[in-house]
């Protein structure tokens, strides 16, 4: 075995690779850039080695300088985690050559399915089911063109070194895949340093369900089960489950051997993925083979019970599979959510900046389930615009997937994140989502479920309900802290709060009646409806623990001007609490204006300008290209909401623009 390991990459999974070899007893290297010198990978390292600038091309991606940071320390073999360097077959050649173990697959498996083009030849060759599309490689947009009107649209645009949805892109027609061709190849260029792209036919209303097989050097190959990574955004997972509630048993197995087989043919030797695209009636096909470990590992782990990281370093020291297929059972379902940083409610773009407050839930068993949470952050922390805006992946594991998904919807209320935009309102109102819960999926749901992008919801029902009696014991509170300030004037009576209040969720008043006898207290509602609440809470906390009519919640809190901001089960509110005058004279206040920018295209994110597409005086069309923005190794096409002349333009290509900055004006 191994005494030292180095790790390829940063963030989440560089922490998670170093968890697992510190409990195997091996010393750990981090390596890290000039933007991840405080990065808590390189704090739980056992040591870490400088290789380079912030832009991954200058560092992360740079082969020689992770071999000479093995050479420098003395590791004997490197993980390499996602992404970066993982399906690179120059670098474990590169390694080889230095004598030094690659933690992963070798490089004729990594040649022969890790590239999305070779891989598709050679699953047809073996006579594996794939999906329709031309797998040479494409030269032009007009040759893009030209192969997707033989294909028939729609069609998928495809890096054929991509991964994480970067260099991808779907079209529905000729237009949009001149310019789909173009970014896949820019992205592609930039992420992977490899602009192939492929074309390949869209399969509608189609689902993703991908398996998991390991692999030995002895010949060995085993599958884990499958995962469903439906709910994506933009071609990029964002929630993803083990098992899939599509599969049968018979199904199950039929994909599971169809994957093994494959990885068989290639002497397929570490952790690896098969992903399908499925059919709502089980019919599947070969999508590619993911030759790394994948981001969403966890949900395997979970019902497995199997450290796959562990099996990869056991696997690369030469050790056989310790189980066969038969000794393989899944246990109950798991549910894992990426934790992103960027706003939701602005077609979710990119948000970069410090951690003012990151507080996840707390991890272990809890009322029947299991938390688990993967991240690479701590509070205080800096989101920096160079990599991916992925903050953490929380999972939960209970005995059913409704339980999974109860527990998940707990543990995202009870994740407090602030000084940055996040995805945590999205995920819980996904949570909730009755086509989610019944598991009706399609690679498309957000999209149909959202046409319009996300907006937060306002509390209804027993969710509003639940607010305001959180609202009103945080008030309550206060109100007893007051009591206790010492230097007060004295009063002839004792000072006596009003128990008649009106909570105010934002402009919905919910009144209510304070009643604390014996330390309890209890809060009756204007329909004769009576809630007791219990909570430890103090001011301060960034989450409300406790309990409304014994139901055990989670709410977020954030103190605003004269109140508290609330966050829970998907929604969020800015909630006040006035006595019953109080709130007839707030009711007249006017409600704040915003400012008209409907002249204006602002900077949606954080970002560097690529490209401005328009000149002054220009006259342009609802539609067409404005600039473009590159934030965390994505490309955002800026187009004109409506037809317009361009009066000025305040940015130039290669300026670092802050959010909400004026890229130009309109006559």
């Amino acid at each position: 075995m191994f005494s030292k390991i180095l790790i390829a990459n940063r963030g989440e999974i560089a922490c998670r690779v170093i968890k697992t070899a510190r409990r195997m007893g091996i010393g750990t290297v981090a390596v890290f850039s000039e933007a991840d010198r405080d990065a808590l990978h390189v704090e739980m390292a056992d040591e870490a080695v400088f290789v380079g600038p912030a832009p991954a091309a200058q560092s992360y991606l740079v082969i020689e300088k992770i071999v000479e940071a093995c050479r420098q320390t003395g590791a004997e073999a490197v993980h390499p985690g996602y992404g970066f360097l993982s399906e690179r077959a120059a670098f474990a050649e590169a390694l080889a050559s230095a004598g030094i173990t690659f933690i992963g697959p070798n490089p004729k498996a990594i040649e022969a399915m890790g590239d999305k083009i070779e891989s598709k030849k050679f699953a047809n060759a073996a006579e594996v089911s794939t999906v329709p599309g031309f797998l040479g490689v494409i030269e032009s947009p007009e040759e893009a063109v030209r192969i997707a009107d033989d294909i028939g649209y729609p069609v998928m645009i495809k890096a054929s070194a991509g991964g994480g949805g970067k260099g991808m892109r779907i079209a529905y027609s000729a237009a949009e895949v001149a310019e789909g061709f173009a970014r896949a190849r820019s992205e592609a260029a930039s992420s992977f340093g490899d602009d192939r792209v492929f074309v390949e036919k869209f399969i509608t209303d189609p689902r993703h369900v991908e398996i998991q097989v390991i692999g030995d050097k002895h010949g060995n190959v085993v599958y884990l089960g499958e995962r469903e990574c439906s709910i994506q955004r933009r071609n990029q997972k964002v929630i993803e489950e083990a098992p899939s509630p599509l599969l049968d048993e018979a199904t199950r197995r039929r994909m599971g051997e169809q994957a093994v087989a494959l990885a068989k043919a290639v002497n397929y030797d570490s952790a690896g993925t098969v992903e399908f695209v499925a059919g709502q009636d089980r019919s599947f096909y070969f999508l590619e083979m993911n030759t790394r470990l994948q981001v969403e590992h966890p949900v395997t782990e979970m019902v497995t019970g199997i450290d796959l990281v562990e099996e990869m370093i056991r696997i690369a020291a030469g050790e056989k599979l310790r189980f066969s297929q038969e000794d393989i059972r899944l246990d109950g379902w798991a549910v894992e959510s990426r934790v992103y940083a960027e706003d939701p409610t602005r077609g979710f773009l990119p948000s970069t900046g410090r951690l003012v407050t990151y507080r996840p839930p707390a991890e272990g068993e809890a009322d029947g389930a299991r938390v688990r949470n993967d991240t690479g952050v701590v509070e205080g922390g800096e989101i920096s615009i160079y990599y991916d805006p992925m903050i953490a992946k929380l999972i939960t594991h209970a005995p059913t997937r409704a339980a999974a998904i109860a527990a998940q919807q707990r543990a995202l209320d009870a994740f407090a994140i602030d000084g940055i935009r996040h995805n945590i309102p999205f995920l819980s109102a996904l949570m909730a989502h009755p086509r989610w819960q019944e598991g009706r999926l399609s690679t498309g749901f957000i999209a149909e479920e959202f046409p319009d992008g996300f907006a937060m919801p306002k509390p209804e029902g027993e969710v509003a309900i639940h607010l305001a009696a959180v609202a009103a014991a945080i008030d309550h509170l206060f109100n007893e802290r007051k009591r206790r300030i010492s230097g007060q004037l004295r009063s002839a009576k004792p000072v006596r709060f009003e128990r008649e209040r009106v909570v105010m969720l934002g402009r919905e008043a919910i009144p209510l009646t304070i009643d604390d006898k014996d330390g309890a207290l209890v809060l009756a509602f204007s329909d004769g409806r009576t809630v007791a609440v219990a909570s430890s809470w103090r001011p301060g906390e960034p989450v409300w623990h406790g309990r409304v009519d014994g139901k055990a919640i989670a709410v977020q809190v954030r103190p605003i001007l004269n109140g508290v901001a609330l966050a829970h089960a998907g929604t969020a509110t800015e909630a006040r609490v006035y006595t019953r005058r109080e709130a007839e004279l707030a009711a007249l206040m006017p409600e704040k204006v915003a400012a008209d920018t409907s002249k204006q295209l602002l900077c949606p994110m954080p970002g560097l300008v690529k490209a401005i597409a328009v000149a002054e005086g220009q006259e342009v069309k609802a539609g067409e290209t404005l600039a473009i923005v590159e934030a965390m190794k994505m490309e955002n096409v800026l187009k004109a909401e409506r037809d317009g002349t361009v009066a000025k333009i305040h940015a130039k290509e290669g300026d670092s623009l802050a959010v909400d900055a004026v890229i130009l004006e309109f006559a």
